[in-house]
């Protein structure tokens, strides 16, 4: 078993506007597999970012033992890049290049080292990734975005590191793909630390790490056995709450009985000393001591009663606040049967590359229908629905689009403005709504207070899907086709649940391209259509 080792020390982290992520975080991971969950926006990217010395921490520190790995997020989609840039062998490669052809500069014996192998190495990797058609001089620009995920992970193992940081690595890819980064990750004998979503990747770990309201906790064992434990640490939150209201309930009724006893003592009290014709003086003294001791007893009773408040207090801190996006949507109703899109013999070209083989593809969409489209990393769907919503015109073909909004919610999150506050876009996307039902609309997404005024360009991903999903769902006019490419990239198991109650009340149709097939399974789809070698056929 590796050694390789991250010790974190009571770590904090603040941006530059002072606004804290966490405080005093301090931890250790050891070798073998282990995910780190948290809500989104709790700080497990930047957590990321600070092991891999991408940024440096507020206060605190943190040590890694051994040669570290990151994979973010985050890679180039398109731009100039190449195969080999992503690799991370452009230099060695060119330099290879320069010396077979007759080139023996020093610098280029410099550039390669110990890496006379790099071909060969690259070439298996990208093997057992299942990328081994590609070329290194290939552009970016016509790889998918899970092709380019897993050209991401396949340049960090090249790498060979000690500690492998890979920070939500199955967002964009295909079963297929799923299946050889779980080989990948089965097989990993060092230091591993994974965010994600994927809850069946989140299964084949040793252990979980929560980062949850500031602090790490530490669960053995895989996601599902965290979860048990959490549920189990609910049902004795709830259980210590109820015990705690029925304590503070009996707590205030003795607290009011001791009361109206002593005041019962008090009245009895004056009419006796009254009857008795004792000195003025003396009655006064016995009176005073009644009241004192009547005080005394309420301040105990109150005592007892700011404890039990206490204790239900600190039960209800220990009960997990788990918030859910409560919505109405009848405003996306579309009649059974009602065709939202007609494509026939749709063709499209990448360049010189066609995208739908033979005569083009065929689709129909009828509302409400819920439907899912898969297919390998490349396929075209990404594309496909693009011309569903008629920012990507074919090149051949007919279509044919009702009337109505389409809401189109790309893997990029793109749909809002980043410089406007979550309101600012409400009201772009819905000006008739008054401003007090905007708020209301936005606490219901979780948007409460100053949170509504956040930008969106400093939103987490599960924030920005939620004000994303705010504005297009109460758009005006509301949309009847909603279409969504990956839609769970980036969200943690929270924010995906709060995705499929909103999708549950959504009453138009949509289409959804997700390689989470327990997601699928969670929003009823009731129609799957698979985009293969350049054909849609249903499934």
């Amino acid at each position: 078993m590796s050694d390789a080792l991250i010790v974190c020390s009571d770590l904090s982290f603040s941006w530059p506007d002072d606004t804290p992520v966490f405080t005093g975080l301090s931890f250790t991971v050891g070798p073998g597999r282990t995910g780190l969950v948290a809500p989104n926006g709790a700080g497990k990217s930047t957590l990321l970012k600070l092991i891999a010395g991408e940024l440096r921490p507020t206060r605190g520190a943190v040590t890694v033992h051994g040669e570290v790995g990151y994979l973010p997020q985050t890679l180039p989609l398109t731009g100039e890049g190449t195969v080999a840039d992503v690799l991370g062998v452009a230099p060695v490669v060119r330099a290879l290049d320069a010396i077979e052809s007759g080139d023996t500069d020093e610098e280029h014996f410099a550039v390669i080292g110990d890496d006379w192998d790099i071909e060969e190495r690259t070439r298996a990797q990208l093997d057992r990734l299942g990328l081994g058609h590609l070329a290194f001089d290939q552009p970016l620009a016509t790889l998918s975005g899970g092709q380019v995920v897993s050209l991401g992970l396949a340049g960090q193992l090249l790498g060979r590191p000690d500690v492998l940081l890979l920070d939500e690595p199955t967002n964009n890819l295909d079963l297929d793909a799923r299946r050889r980064l779980t080989a990948v990750l089965d097989d990993w004998h060092g230091c591993l630390l994974l965010v994600s979503h994927d809850r069946a990747l989140l299964d084949r770990v040793d252990r979980i790490v929560e980062l949850d309201r500031g602090a790490i906790r530490s669960f053995g064992g895989n996601h599902t056995a965290y979860l048990e434990a959490v549920v189990a640490e609910r049902e004795v939150a709830e259980k210590n709450i109820r015990n705690a209201e029925q304590e503070l309930k009996r707590e205030k009724r003795e607290a009011q009985q001791a009361r109206e006893r002593a005041e019962r003592r008090a009245s009895n009290a004056s009419r006796t000393l009254k009857d008795a014709g004792l000195p003025r003086i003396v009655a006064g003294n016995l009176k005073r001591g009644a009241q004192e001791a009547a005080g005394r007893s309420g301040q105990v009773h109150a005592a007892r009663v700011g404890e039990a408040k206490a204790r239900l207090d600190e039960a209800g801190r220990a009960l997990r606040d788990e918030q859910k996006i409560a919505l109405q949507l009848p405003g996306t109703r579309v009649p059974a049967g009602r065709t939202l899109f007609l494509g026939e013999g749709i063709r499209v070209r990448h360049g010189e590359r066609e995208i739908f083989a033979g005569d083009g593809v065929d689709l129909t969409v009828r509302g409400p229908e819920r439907i899912a489209l898969t297919g390998p990393n490349g396929a075209g769907k990404s594309t496909l629905l693009r011309v569903l919503h008629g920012d990507r015109e074919p090149d051949e073909g007919r279509i044919q689009r009702a009337e109505g909004r389409v809401a189109h919610l790309s893997q990029r999150l793109d749909l809002l403005d980043p410089g406007r506050t979550v309101a600012e876009n409400l009201v772009h996307f819905a000006p008739g709504m008054a401003p007090s039902d905007r708020m209301n609309l936005l606490a219901r997404f979780l948007f409460r207070g100053p949170r509504a005024h956040l930008p969106v360009g400093v939103l987490s991903g599960g924030e920005r899907l939620r004000a994303t999903l705010a504005c297009a769902l109460y758009a005006e006019p509301a949309p009847q086709l909603l279409l969504l490419d990956e839609p769970t990239n980036n969200l943690d198991l929270v924010s995906v649940a709060q995705l499929e109650g909103a999708l549950a009340a959504y009453e138009g149709a949509f289409v959804v391209v997700s390689h989470d097939e327990r997601f699928l399974a969670e929003i009823g789809v009731e129609r799957r259509l698979e985009l293969r070698e350049g054909r849609l056929a249903e499934r």
